[in-house]
């Protein structure tokens, strides 16, 4: 239960508001942790039940995922590598099978098909 909870918090580089998809109250952003009603609220979008005991822990957890993130807002940025290039072949139109070809290996064929075992 603790990472369904936990995974609505995943910061997401590059949003402006990098919580607000999380429907993290900004109560939880501004470095006084989570309170009990954000818990309760995530909770709720996660459609997850809590006890009064789960919600004090998550509170307490909650703070302090949000502080690591603010301990990541604080690494310098470096110089990196340019981005990644496509590498692959460009898209060539060719002639395809036939059917006749296409169905020529299959173990079991009908109405000109691939026939397959019945699902359920």
């Amino acid at each position: 239960m603790s990472f369904v909870i936990l995974e609505t918090v995943i910061y997401r580089h590059g949003d402006r508001n990098p919580y607000s998809r999380a429907g993290v109250s900004p109560s939880m952003t501004d470095g006084n942790g989570a309170t009990e009603s954000d818990v309760r609220h995530v909770a709720e979008l996660a459609r997850i039940d809590l006890s009064e005991d789960e919600v004090e822990r998550f509170a307490e957890q909650f703070g302090d995922i949000l502080e690591h993130f603010e301990a990541l807002e604080e690494v310098p940025e470096v110089e990196r590598e340019p981005e990644l290039v496509n590498v692959m072949r460009a898209d060539e139109e060719r002639t395809s099978l036939s059917q006749e070809d296409a169905l020529a290996n299959a173990p079991e064929t009908e109405d000109g098909k691939f026939k397959g075992p019945r699902v359920g």
